[in-house]
């Protein structure tokens, strides 16, 4: 190109500087989004079971292959929160708190796409499901556990659980949860927190003064977002399921919708909900 010239750009392709960028070469072989990402595993994990192929079943594995991906990610957030709670980096614990609500807003989003597959387009695949359910989902109920709501009967009453799957689960259940970190936390604060009683009182004193506990006050309103998002994603999941399958029982043995809404009270931090009432 001579002096004065000007380079004409496509529009379809954009400014290109020419530089080649070498970043991320192993060896001879350059790093790429691909194989960064390991799309051509990712992409090729969808196996229907219906045949001939069922349209929606696609839909049906990849939203659920997405959640657990969720999933993984929110335990990833909620281990290291636990982590700065216990350590008193209340910026990063309220950060990670506040990531995670965003991924829970997410996941009662999705469940919008699930409602674009009517009854009929379900029912020409789920006679091919059983006997998977989302009852069997590990991550679901590590998250559960991390959050505060063990329960040591859910491990015994799962079918098909591999050794490394039990083996996780019996963790989640001796180890900390986010709960007993905030109650570390309290603790470090000077506040309460040996008995039931002195904690819901260490919380009203809390409540009550938050310009001198503005951090406790911020990590318990933290703490029960949570909460109502949990909440919420099973409210939600209940009228997604009953709109596809009606009454119909789980595929995976369970009462279906009623199993669901049987979950519904439940409540990662009473004490917290509790304290509404006494402010």
């Amino acid at each position: 190109m001579t002096t004065g010239e000007e380079r004409a750009v496509d529009p379809a392709v954009g400014e290109w500087s020419g530089v080649d960028i070498n970043f991320g070469e192993a060896g001879s072989a350059k790093l790429t989004y691909g194989s960064y990402l390991r799309l051509g595993r990712l992409l090729t994990s969808q196996r229907l079971e219906s045949n001939p192929p069922a349209h929606d079943e696609l839909l049906f594995i990849t939203i659920h292959q997405v959640y657990e991906l969720w999933f993984k990610l929110l335990l990833h957030e909620a281990e290291t929160a636990r982590h700065a709670m216990f350590t008193d980096q209340v910026w990063l614990a309220k950060h990670l708190l506040k990531r995670i609500h965003v991924i829970e807003h997410v996941l009662v989003q999705q469940i919008d796409e699930l409602e674009t597959m009517t009854p009929q387009d379900f029912l020409a695949f789920r006679q091919h499901l059983s006997p998977a359910s989302g009852f069997q989902s590990v991550q679901f109920r590590e998250l559960e556990f991390v959050s505060g709501a063990k329960d040591p009967t859910f491990v015994r009453r799962f079918k098909g659980l591999t050794e490394d799957e039990t083996a996780r689960l019996h963790r989640r259940l001796d180890e900390p949860t986010l709960w007993d970190a905030f109650l570390a936390f309290l603790g470090s604060r000077g506040l309460p927190v040996g008995s039931e009683e002195e904690v819901r009182q260490s919380l009203l004193e809390a409540a009550q003064d938050r310009d001198r506990y503005f951090d406790v006050w911020e990590l318990a309103e933290a703490l029960i977002q949570h909460d109502e998002l949990a909440i919420g994603w099973r409210a939600r999941h209940i009228t997604m399921v009953e709109r596809v399958i009606g009454t119909k029982p789980g595929t995976g043995g369970s009462a279906g919708g009623a199993y669901l809404r049987s979950r519904l009270p439940l409540r990662y931090y009473p004490l917290l909900w509790d304290l509404r009432s006494e402010l």
